[in-house]
Formats: structure tokens, C-alpha cells, sequence
């Protein structure tokens, strides 16, 4: 690299927990940190300045979609994606690898890259390597991921070594490509449910001149139980001066237990879509606002949260805007997930900071699981 795109620095390690620093020309994040989804150049039902005060300083959106509609030219000759959604903080784009995985009925994949029949008119594209690269830089997002393949959690052996080995050509591709000087660049990491297939490939990407490592195929149809034991065993050869993101995950108890083997950075889609049907994320577990047990429950939907809708509202009257097909209900109880989210990560950094973080999260995970009122998936 001719410039240093993005800078990283561990501050504090509690055992494979670390918080630090992020920087790069737009912003200074604390790690470990949360990033909502904004697929679509937005964050579903909030504005970004309802996102902002919600704590968030880093956002998601995807290549896939952004491509199709409204089109990076489009995006880019209105000023790049930042001023395009008036979002003054970091961008991450995903670079529709993901996409690969969540419409493979609609794609074909080659060494060369995938094809894709749009979801939205059926009209054909074809996603390379290059291509990803070139949209994202119009874009003009702080960090731009490579183009990966995600096969599904349950995949056989033979096609999880087929996804890394494209997936490495693939992103060796994308690093010879020319970035705008701001722009990091991430490596993902492949390999299923297979230790040594993800060690295999976790040693391929890290030998690359990448920004960030992140781990891929995670939350894919997988065990839950399957993602915490590959985390913990590939701990110990995760970088120790480039930040570690892990794609697409997930619940409150999956960050506290990732935050523990050494995760930096998440995003997840379930603080949003899980708030459209009524589902809110609290200290004391889930809450599931159509239960007639709320209707006259005139409580905050957190006592221990500090958010806006936690200062104002009562959970009788969000349950109301439920009942009644309100669209408030689900932006509000949105705001709310997203606080609860960037709390939890401000939490568990002030808990590495003071060489607490295991009896911390101990005790909040032993709280969200014996309050919850919706049944842990298995």
C-alpha cells in the first residue's frame, strides 16, 4: 500500500478479550464495536440520525444491493454513499458474497466469479472479483470487503474447499485492484464447521496484505455450539495487530461469547428485523412485546437501559402500537435494540479495561438467559 488506509491498536487484553482503537480519516472507534445494517443505504425505520444517537459510529451497507439499485454511478456521481444517506460517520461494505449464499437459487458460480439473476427485474449480472472492487470504490465506503463465497453451514467438506480456494484467488484478485487512498480492505475467512479447513484458510488470508481479517460462514444453518468451539479454538491464531471481524453474528450472548475469543467488530441484521415483530433485547434477555402479559405493564422496557424509549414509553403502550399496526412500535423498539447492542459493547470494553471482562460476562450472560421470555433456539 502507498498509504495506510486504516490504523488499529490493541489497548487492553483480558485473557483473547482486547479492546483498542479503529482510526481511520472519517473516524476513531473504540473496538470491541456493534455495526447496524444498512443494506440498502439505510437502517430500517430510522433516520441516521436516530442510528448515531443510539451510539452507533459505524455502519453496514451491501455491494449486491446497492449495485442494482440505485447503482454505484448513480451513488457516486451524487457524491458517494456517505453524503448520498447523509451519514457523516464510517461505512463498511459487504462485498455480496453473502448474497451467494442467501440467493444461490438465483447464481452460478466460476473461477471467475458469480453470476446472478437480479432479485429485483431477473435481468443477469455478473459479480467478479474486480467488479466488487470497482463498485465499492465508487461507493466510496472506509472499509471495503473482498469477494467471497459462503457455502451453507451444513456443506460437505469437498464443496467448503472449493469456497476457500476461490475465495483466495478471488481475494488475491481484489487486492490488485486500485482502492481510493481512504478505502481498508478485509480479508474473510472460509472453511464451514471444519477446525483445520478454517485454520487452513485463516493462515491463506492473514499472508495477504489485507487491513482486517474477518471470519465468513458463521450464522449460515450451522449449530450455535459449532461457532463458539471454532471461535475459541481459532483464538489463539487470530492477528494480534489487525482488527477481527466476525460477519453477520448475531444475538447479545453470541457477541459476549465471541468478545471472549477475541472479536473486535460485528454486524447483524436481528437488532432491526427482530424489533419489526416485537421482539426487544434486554439485560434481562428477550422480551417479546405481543405477550398479553404487557398490556398493562406500565414498566420501561428495560429498567436498566437508558435510551430514549426506555425513558419515555412504557410497555403497555409498545405492545399497543404492535396490536394496532402502528409503524412507531417498530422503530422505537429498533432505537431500543440498537442502544442495548452499542451498551453491550461499551460494557464489555470498560469490563477488558479493568480486568474483568469474564466475571462480567458471566453474570450478563447467566441474566439474559434466565430472563429471557422467548426460548433460546438449540
Amino acid at each position: 500500500m502507498t498509504k495506510q488506509a486504516l490504523q488499529f491498536r490493541v489497548t487492553h487484553r483480558d485473557g483473547y478479550a482486547r479492546c483498542g482503537f479503529l482510526q481511520n480519516s472519517r473516524a476513531s472507534l473504540e473496538t470491541p464495536v456493534f455495526m447496524p445494517v444498512g443494506t440498502q443505504a439505510s437502517v430500517k425505520g430510522l433516520s441516521p440520525a436516530e442510528v448515531a444517537d443510539t451510539g452507533a459510529r459505524i455502519i453496514l451497507g451491501n455491494t449486491y444491493h446497492l449495485w442494482l439499485r440505485p447503482g454505484a454511478e448513480r451513488i457516486a456521481g451524487l457524491g458517494g454513499l456517505h453524503r448520498f444517506m447523509r451519514w457523516p460517520h464510517a461505512i463498511l461494505t459487504d462485498s455480496g458474497g453473502y448474497q451467494v449464499f442467501s440467493l444461490a437459487a438465483r447464481c452460478k458460480i466460476n473461477a471467475d466469479g458469480v453470476e446472478f439473476r437480479s432479485h429485483i427485474d431477473g435481468s443477469k449480472h455478473s459479480l467478479t472479483p474486480e467488479e466488487c472492487m470497482r463498485v465499492q470504490a465508487l461507493l466510496g465506503s472506509d472499509i471495503a470487503m473482498v469477494l467471497d463465497w459462503c457455502p451453507p453451514g451444513q456443506a460437505e467438506r469437498s464443496e467448503v474447499q472449493k469456497a476457500m480456494a476461490y475465495t483466495s484467488n478471488w481475494t488475491a484478485r481484489c487486492l490488485a485492484c486500485n482502492r481510493p487512498d481512504h478505502q481498508a480492505r478485509f480479508g474473510i475467512v472460509q472453511g464451514g464447521t471444519f477446525l483445520d479447513l478454517r485454520q487452513q484458510h485463516l493462515e491463506s488470508i492473514m499472508s495477504m496484505n489485507i487491513d482486517g481479517v474477518a471470519l465468513g460462514g458463521f450464522s449460515v444453518g450451522e449449530p450455535v455450539d459449532s461457532m463458539y468451539e471454532l471461535l475459541d479454538a481459532l483464538a489463539s491464531s487470530m492477528p494480534r495487530d489487525k482488527p477481527c471481524y466476525l460477519m453477520g453474528v448475531g444475538t447479545p450472548i453470541d457477541l459476549i461469547h465471541a468478545i471472549g475469543s477475541g472479536i473486535d467488530m460485528f454486524d447483524c441484521v436481528l437488532p432491526t428485523r427482530n424489533a419489526r415483530n416485537g421482539q426487544a433485547w434486554t439485560w434481562q434477555g428477550r422480551v417479546n412485546l405481543r405477550q398479553a402479559r404487557h398490556k398493562n405493564d406500565d414498566a420501561p422496557l428495560d429498567a436498566h437501559c437508558d435510551c430514549v424509549v426506555c425513558r419515555t414509553y412504557s410497555r403497555a403502550y409498545l405492545r399497543h402500537l404492535f396490536q394496532a399496526h402502528e409503524i412507531l412500535g417498530p422503530r422505537l423498539v429498533s432505537q431500543h435494540n440498537l442502544h442495548l447492542y452499542a451498551a453491550l459493547t461499551k460494557a464489555a470494553r470498560q469490563a477488558i479495561k479493568e480486568q474483568r471482562f469474564h466475571r462480567w460476562a458471566k453474570d450478563t450472560l447467566t441474566a439474559m438467559r434466565e430472563g429471557d421470555e422467548v426460548a433460546t433456539p438449540s
